[in-house]
């Protein structure tokens, strides 16, 4: 396994209806909710560590922190990049950051930072993860 620091991924989605706080139940506005942006976060951290995981291993969430900057209507183009910063044993640190792309045919070609945060991963064995799950 060769996981070390700047390890990096992005995850890009076009923001639909099932994508907004309405949606979610976070809120009642038709905008990127909170949870969807976490939710692309998470996407983005597994991915820049998937291909440079042993075989029979995951990974699993164990603490997020997050800031939701600015809203995102629907059609809104949105990326985010997440970058391993650190590796403690079977812990990871990750910090995230999501911004918008600007509409089409805008004068203004500089994305927005709609959010950022960081997200901790731990490192399991995945069969052995799933078995303990079920007693649980």
């Amino acid at each position: 396994m060769a996981l070390a620091p700047g390890l990096l991924s992005f995850v890009q989605i076009v923001v639909t209806d099932t994508d907004t706080a309405m949606a979610l139940g976070s809120g009642d506005v038709p905008v990127l909710g909170t949870p969807r942006l976490l939710a692309l976060a998470e996407a983005a951290a597994v991915a820049a560590i998937g291909p440079s995981l042993d075989s029979g291993l995951t990974s699993v969430g164990t603490s997020a922190a997050l800031e939701h900057k600015r809203p995102s209507p629907v059609g809104a183009e949105i990326v985010v990049e997440a970058e391993l910063t650190e590796v403690d044993g079977q812990r990871l640190g990750f910090r995230f950051i999501a911004r918008q792309k600007p509409p089409a045919g805008s004068a203004d070609g500089e994305e927005t930072v709609i959010g950022a945060g960081t997200l901790e991963r731990v490192l399991v064995d995945r069969i052995q993860f799933i078995r303990r799950a079920r007693r649980e």
